[in-house]
């Protein structure tokens, strides 16, 4: 339906607007629609992909295992899809979400190249007001958000960024056509998994590679192989107990957590069993042990086994030390690379500590820090991004009594959600992958299912009953944070600064709005919420008080 207004802007009337046409945006539209909702899904870029369709920088790859990185929904979609190899890099994963939207013929529910701008909900009319850069006005009943948790890049606030006379890039927003570092002296500034996985790509077509570090980085080789059509054609057969364990496993990934503690090894066995680790590669060595993020003995026992592996690969000495880590290990997020440390090796690559002497100012030549003056022809930002709550604070997001949720959340200094999927007085809005639910501790497509699947069953609940309104008491959420808070500081997450913790972003405030109780048991809390009749909500027969 549309409704002109008094300034003849056509407002167009929806069951459901949702932003992105990623993972999350892609899967929510189909299911709305299968329901048979009238759906509307913005997204900013001009094609599907999400996180996948921005970062396309050198080496950009996912680092869950292609067989579990993937929707699971259709059984038919999952055999008729093919990987290439155990860590699928950003061209294929794009490819597949492609495919994707055109095997479920969902382009049509999108409207490309639009950022929404502002969503407010009217308590009138129980219904969003929604508004774009492209002046559309949409009114929907159901506002869901899949916005992504990292898809905000962090542009650091240098001295002199408008000064510099060479190229300029962010891994957060590579361009679309190949940048050619041919013969170029190249800075990559930041050592996070955008940089450690571009780094040794660059470096093997660069002239010179000087790479700007603050913080070193604990990173496993990811061993990554083909797959052959023997293993492929297995794995789908295999589908239904695949996706069984990706369902109830702690990261939502077809891998089984070590069964003992890191303190029940002596050191000559544990030695040999994290060298297997290392050797297998990929999260094998994240999960060797039950107790590595909570044990702090342990944990610093497995740590000093990835320094000593650092050592041994860099052969310079002074460059290995300035890469070794000393904060406790997997509490950053794990990174598993190709060649990282080797790279090192390299006469053509330098590494300069920028935390001994900072970055002073970007020059027209180049980047100047205390010691001294690196000039350049690119100049990388690997300095990745503001998690969780950047890209939902970029929306005007209002609800009751015209509250904007950054200033509910107080800027993320007190964010507060129930499930990590709604937050009180913002009602018929629904977070995918929100703040305070398990998202980015594991296999993304996986957590993006579940939320999907519950919010989808969810809005049939409320339309069957004829329920106008459902929002979470201000209660619930209050117990599901101090819950979330209790088991972030019973880890040693909290004892690290990360972007988990926003400590990236300069005056940004330090939490860790993530649920760390796994994939499995948050699932099972999120139906037993349901099962009880949506308990810990608000649901409103009422009717509005305008009539449209």
């Amino acid at each position: 339906m549309r409704i002109t207004n008094e300034h003849q802007v056509e407002t167009v009337h929806v069951d459901a607007v949702v932003i992105g046409a990623g993972f999350s945006g892609l899967y929510m539209l189909y299911r709305l629609r299968e329901a048979g909702l009238s759906t509307k899904v913005y997204e900013t870029g001009d094609g599907v992909g999400g996180t996948w369709y921005w970062n396309r920088y050198p080496g950009a790859r996912c680092d869950s295992e292609s067989i579990c990185y993937n929707y699971t929904f259709s059984e038919e979609l999952y055999k008729e899809w093919s990987w290439s190899s155990r860590f699928p890099e950003q061209p294929e994963i794009l490819k597949y979400l492609n495919f994707v939207a055109d095997k479920f013929d969902l382009r049509p529910g999108i409207q490309f190249n639009t950022r929404v701008t502002s969503a407010s909900f009217d308590e009138e009319t129980n219904r969003w007001d929604i508004k774009t850069d492209q002046g559309d006005q949409v009114s929907a009943k159901y506002f869901i958000t899949g916005v992504g948790c990292i898809s905000t890049a962090n542009i650091p606030n240098i001295k002199g960024m408008d000064n510099f006379e060479g190229e300029l890039y962010h891994t957060g927003h590579w361009p679309h056509e190949k940048v050619d570092f041919t013969g170029k002296r190249v800075g990559v500034v930041g050592t996070g998994s955008s940089g450690i996985q571009s780094i040794p790509v660059i470096a093997k077509e660069a002239k010179h590679l000087t790479v700007f570090q603050r913080t070193p980085q604990y990173s496993v080789p990811a061993k990554n192989h083909p797959y052959t059509a023997e293993f492929l054609e297995k794995s789908k057969e295999n589908y239904h107990s695949m996706r069984e364990l990706m369902r109830n496993s702690v990261g939502g990934m077809a891998l089984k957590y070590g069964e003992n503690s890191v303190l029940d090894h002596t050191p000559e066995q544990r030695r040999e069993f994290l060298e297997a680790a290392w050797e297998k590669g990929g999260w094998a060595v994240l999960s060797a042990y039950n107790d590595l993020l909570t044990n702090e003995e342990g944990n610093l026992l497995v740590a000093e086994f990835v320094r000593s592996k650092i050592r041994e690969i860099v052969k310079d000495p002074e460059t290995a030390e300035k890469l070794l880590p000393d904060h406790y290990y997997g509490t950053k997020r794990a990174i598993i690379d190709t060649d990282y440390f080797e790279t090192y090796n390299r006469e053509n690559v330098r590494l300069v500590d920028v935390k001994k002497a900072r970055i002073e100012e970007i020059t027209s030549n180049g980047i100047r820090t205390e010691d001294g003056e690196y000039e350049l022809d690119v100049i990388v930002f690997a300095t990745g991004f503001d998690g969780m709550t950047g890209s939902l604070f970029k929306i005007d997001i209002r609800g009751r009594d015209n509250v904007a949720l950054k200033e509910k959340w107080e800027n993320g200094a007190k964010t507060k959600t129930y499930l990590g999927l709604t937050t009180a007085g913002f009602p018929n809005l629904f977070m995918l992958t929100g703040p305070e639910s398990p998202s980015v501790l594991g296999n993304m497509p996986a957590a993006i299912e579940q939320h999907v699947e519950w919010v989808m069953d969810c809005i049939e609940h409320l339309r069957n009953n004829e329920i106008e309104v459902f929002e979470a008491k201000t209660e619930s959420e209050e117990k599901w944070s101090q819950h979330c808070r209790e088991l972030a500081d019973s880890t040693l997450y909290t004892k690290t600064e990360s972007w988990y913790t926003g400590a990236n972003i300069e005056g940004k405030a330090k939490g860790f709005p993530i649920y760390v109780g796994g994939y499995n048991v948050y699932r099972k809390i999120c139906d037993d919420v349901a099962i009880n009749g949506y308990d810990g909500f608000t649901l409103d027969s009422g009717k509005a008080n305008k009539v449209i």
